[in-house]
């Protein structure tokens, strides 16, 4: 006969093993909240945690990991937020992050069901990296910034690198090694997907890689050179200083010393082929538009005062001007990888022609090469073999985002919003 104690002491085994399993529960089709120890050095610009965030599926082990978009800072006005070129979410990111429907529409790839766009990772493991380190998640600096108002100084932590050591270290512990991995990133969060594709690839160990960096080029710009060849070299140079990257402890030196071969300090823009050489069976793919008029504003305008003082029409084609001349740089260090790929619309209708992947696909089509819009690359990239595809649109068109009826309704929206 069993005896109550026996009962009492299976029960409370039961209990125990029961609280144990929902400790360690997997939350599928939501977003779980990972807050990254503070002890870790992890951190947003002004202190408070860092956290991001993972919306699994029992259904696959296939993951994508997405670097957020959003301004950059290296003085005491822009790291303070407030506009499109400035330092994003200044105040941290908040547990609830997830919730607010802007950030799950901010990408046709952070949504299960998303209203105006699929994509086939819609069915994968889904990590949104948010940015709030004003350093397109690649510093590991801390400054102390006076320049607008000396009474009122301001501490900040570039922590970009840092709080993507931690997310690659908590995803090697919590996911399963997947048969497919897809980083991508869109804006800063394409410069950030592009310097911290080899932490991500090596904590997953993926059987299949790929890399989607949308409108967040990292340049070509020897520091030898001069800024009237490559027009990128004064803004490279500023933030090598200002976040870190070559410092000691910096993203550019750590990436080095592991990959000796990856590129050069003296030229930041050479971590993007780098990658090429390190991983030749991952296939690279960039993206941009050739009249970008966001990221050419934040590479330009602080360094060169004849930009500075112009407007509008003006100011865009001085703008566009370096930009093209940066971009024939850029796809002249990219031709020589076989495992490179590029797509490069001329323009569209919302953002000034800043990301592909942001909002909607919608407008980003390559009728020449009958490419209906970027998922073609994006299809490409995930499941063809050989060299990726590379196309750069002839025609100088700009597209509409939301043609028609959509159109009249949805651009006053993201004109109100900023877009």
């Amino acid at each position: 006969m069993i005896s109550k104690q026996s009962v009492a002491r299976g029960l409370t085994t039961v209990a125990l093993a029961g609280a144990a399993f929902a400790a360690h529960a997997v939350s599928y089709f939501s977003w779980q909240t990972v807050e990254l120890p503070v002890g870790s050095g992890a951190a947003c610009g002004n202190g408070t945690p860092y956290r991001f965030f993972v919306n699994r599926t029992p259904l696959t082990n296939r993951t994508i990991v997405i670097y957020e978009g959003g301004g950059a800072c290296w003085d005491q006005k822009s790291c303070l937020g407030g506009d499109l070129l400035s330092a994003s979410n200044p105040n941290g990111v908040p547990a609830n992050y997830m919730a607010e429907l802007p950030h799950q529409l901010s990408t046709p790839f952070t949504s299960r069901l998303n209203p105006l766009q699929t994509v086939r990772t819609q069915g994968w493991n889904i990590v949104f990296v948010p940015y709030c380190t004003g350093d397109v998640h690649t510093g590991n600096a801390t400054a102390v910034y006076a320049d607008a108002d000396p009474t009122k100084p301001l501490a900040y932590l570039h922590r970009g690198s840092i709080n993507s050591e931690g997310v690659a270290a908590w995803l090697k512990a919590n996911l399963p090694r997947p048969d497919q991995l897809l980083v991508t990133g869109f804006s800063a969060g394409g410069a950030g997907a592009t310097a911290n594709y080899g932490l991500i690839r090596q904590a997953l160990s993926p059987k299949k890689s790929a890399l989607l960096a949308d409108s967040g080029p990292l340049y070509p710009a020897p520091r030898a050179g001069n800024a009237t060849q490559y027009p990128s070299l004064p803004l490279q140079n500023r933030i090598r200083v200002a976040w870190g990257l070559d410092g000691p402890n910096g993203l550019v030196t750590k990436l080095l010393t592991q990959y000796p071969q990856a590129g050069s300090a003296d030229n930041l823009g050479s971590m993007t082929t780098g990658l090429a050489k390190i991983f030749p069976q991952d296939r690279l793919g960039y993206a941009l538009f050739q009249q970008d008029g966001v990221y050419s504003d934040f590479s330009y305008t602080k360094f060169n005062p004849e930009i500075a003082a112009a407007t509008g029409d003006a100011k865009a084609q001085l703008l566009n001007v370096k930009w093209r001349q940066d971009i024939g740089h850029w796809l002249d260090a990219l031709q020589p990888h076989q495992n490179v790929g590029y797509y490069v619309p001329y323009a569209r209708d919302i953002i000034n022609s800043h990301c592909l992947t942001t909002v909607t696909f919608g407008g980003t089509a390559i009728k020449e090469a009958n490419l209906k819009n970027v998922s073609s690359f994006i299809d490409n990239l995930l499941d063809g073999s050989g060299t990726p595809l590379r196309v750069v649109e002839v025609a100088q068109v700009r597209q509409a985002a939301f043609p028609g009826f959509w159109g009249s309704i949805l651009n006053p929206i993201l004109a109100s919003l900023g877009y």
